[in-house]
């Protein structure tokens, strides 16, 4: 049988050309839908036609343009049409799509993903998570000939295989693309790279594990009742990642990386911002550090608090107290965005004491309530700290039992960007084939 998950990773340049004329064919008019090959598509149109029609209409939605804005639509659009069909692809499975004929007008498409096993699958090392973090350290493994085996996860954590990136639009921080690039664009580019070098891959959730014995357990979604794990590992990388918290007032996906954000040193330099009024929800140092940072770009930032006094550190609370291009609303909650379709234009606020509402105009919305990490998987086998993030070794990324290494926002509250994650994802594997090695000398 053919797998059909994880297909709108799998396709090279010269894939996705063909794609386009293919998928001209096709009843709806995808062939704007970046990364999704016809494949996918097809499979998606007779199996799932909501989501199908759910793609279609995002998709109708992208125009050209010659202004930014527009521009900045349009990416955002065909990002959300991706999401739309990619996942949706992975859902489907080999019993739904295709069976063992032969058939020769049944679309075909090439899997990493062996299938399972009636017994456990032994591996050197598994990564748990498909982040920067994830690939970086699958990339590095490979090329030492550890044979990594990845579970990139299966809509795991609420993100598309390739996690929070895959919901962001431009990219413009990160080094070797100086263009800038589309969040889910280079997630294809470091999962290609990963399989490059021989990572196998599956597009599947691990829905338990046992760390505490040798070899490690793990248990894929659907299967945790069973007695047998369906894989076993010397040594486990996790990467499994963290998501912002958002408040989900009415608007927000409409204006979400348009307007809205949860990261203001990833997107605070960006155009739509500049010399535009800002917002910046929290109270705590977070919300005061992305709130002074704003101010190199902003006109003006507002910081709501839903208190009537900040959380953060005293020395943090000044110096935020004391900007001239900060004002503080305290006991002020945002409970809607408003905008002209494209990008977000205003907030409705309400006093949290008086319940009065009144409107101000902002072209930006930061989000500082905190993060939740993906750990509840790991919850009373590893340490992990107040927040739930996993404790690692100062300047390691061992944990507290050997051969389980953390990388990336699993383990990291302060910095949080793909950058930091990638080289934490190196560490992982560097500390991780330096265990084997002496652990396990006549594997490696």
């Amino acid at each position: 049988m053919m797998s059909f998950v994880a297909s709108a990773r799998l396709l090279s340049s010269q894939q996705r050309t063909a794609r386009y004329a293919a998928a001209a064919r096709l009843s709806f008019p995808l062939t704007t839908l970046p990364f999704t090959p016809r494949a996918s598509i097809a499979a998606l149109s007779t199996t799932c036609p909501s989501l199908f029609q759910s793609a279609v209409a995002t998709n109708l939605n992208i125009r050209s343009s010659s202004s930014n804005h527009d521009r900045k639509k349009d990416r955002k659009n065909k990002s959300a049409a991706f999401t739309l069909v990619s996942s949706a692809s992975a859902i489907l499975t080999s019993a739904s799509i295709a069976s063992s004929s032969s058939s020769a007008d049944k679309p075909k498409l090439l899997s990493t993903m062996p299938p399972v096993a009636t017994s456990p699958i032994h591996s050197k090392v598994v990564i748990i998570g498909s982040g920067p973090a994830g690939h970086t350290a699958a990339v590095y493994l490979a090329r030492a000939n550890l044979n990594p085996v990845m579970f990139e996860g299966m809509m795991a954590n609420g993100f598309a295989p390739g996690g929070q990136l895959t919901t962001t639009t431009d990219v413009e921080n990160y080094p070797g693309f100086p263009e800038g690039i589309m969040g889910g664009e280079m997630m294809d580019k470091f999962r290609e790279q990963s399989v490059r070098f021989g990572t196998v891959i599956h597009t599947e959730t691990i829905g338990k594990v046992d760390l505490t014995s040798q070899p490690m357990k793990l248990w894929r979604e659907g299967e945790e009742d069973n007695a047998e794990p369906t894989d076993t590992a010397n040594s486990v990388i996790i990467a499994t990642g963290a998501s912002a918290k958002r408040m989900n007032l009415p608007g927000e996906e409409t204006y979400w990386q348009a307007g809205i954000s949860a990261c203001a040193v990833c997107d605070g330099a960006v155009p739509i911002f500049r010399n535009k009024p800002l917002a910046v929800v929290g109270g705590g140092d977070s919300a005061a550090e992305e709130a002074v940072y704003l101010t190199k770009y902003a006109s003006h930032v507002y910081v709501l608090v839903r208190r009537d006094k900040l959380r953060a550190s005293k020395v943090m609370a000044n110096r935020l107290s004391n900007h001239p291009k900060v004002t503080i609303l305290y006991n002020t909650a945002p409970i809607e965005t408003k905008g002209d379709g494209k990008l977000l234009k205003s907030l409705v606020l309400q006093d949290t004491v008086s319940k009065e509402t009144r409107e101000i105009d902002v072209n930006g919305l930061f989000y500082a309530i905190g993060h939740v990490p993906a750990t509840s998987l790991f919850k009373g086998q590893l340490d992990l700290d107040e927040d739930g993030y996993i404790k690692t070794i100062p300047g390691s990324t061992e944990t507290n039992l050997a051969g389980v290494f953390a990388a990336g926002d699993v383990q990291d509250k302060k910095y949080r960007q793909a950058v930091t994650s990638a080289g934490t994802g190196c560490m992982a594997a560097l500390d991780s084939e330096r265990w084997l090695e002496e652990h396990f000398p006549e594997q490696h």
